[in-house]
């Protein structure tokens, strides 16, 4: 994860990054996350290359996540998402669940938590999507009221102060 290590943090930040990483390690297929707030900006990520380091050389054969950097797909989850919310509001649809981009080699998908923040998933092409949507309902349903002002101010913070 490339946000800071618990010290300092809150409990409630520690257990956002918790359930993230554990995100990342429990769902086959899932090569990177990110949690991004309503204003664009990385909240929480998962770095695949620190992940690999981190699992062993086992994991490290496993595809890594978009070119550059973890801030790539918060761009991208960013992005997504307004695009997805314009289209809903253009027709009429209301508030936007969720949003899924197959590709050739992988998935994006994109689930709404709290307030405009954002998760967002970039999985391999062979995944299970139904199992993928399914975790991020969960992390969706325990980060939702935990994401509040304070807590995003921090893991902002926190994450500033690792770039």
């Amino acid at each position: 994860m490339t946000a800071t290590g618990t010290f300092g943090l809150s409990t409630e930040a520690r257990n956002l990054q918790w359930l993230l990483g554990n995100l990342v390690e429990e769902v086959p297929g899932v090569r990177s996350v990110a949690v991004v707030s309503s204003d664009g900006l990385m909240l929480l990520s998962s770095d695949p290359a620190t992940q690999q380091a981190a699992t062993g050389a086992a994991e490290a054969r496993r595809p890594g996540g978009p070119r550059g950097s973890s801030a790539d797909l918060a761009t991208i989850v960013s992005g997504i998402g307004s695009l997805t919310v314009g289209a809903a509001r253009l027709m009429d649809g209301g508030g936007v669940k969720q949003t899924m981009v197959a590709m050739e080699e992988g998935s994006v998908f994109v689930m709404s938590i709290s307030d405009g923040s954002l998760l967002g998933v970039h999985a391999t092409p062979d995944c299970d999507m139904s199992v993928v949507a399914y975790h991020m309902a969960l992390f969706v349903g325990r980060a939702g009221h935990v994401l509040t002002p304070e807590v995003r101010s921090e893991l902002r913070k926190s994450m500033e102060s690792t770039q």
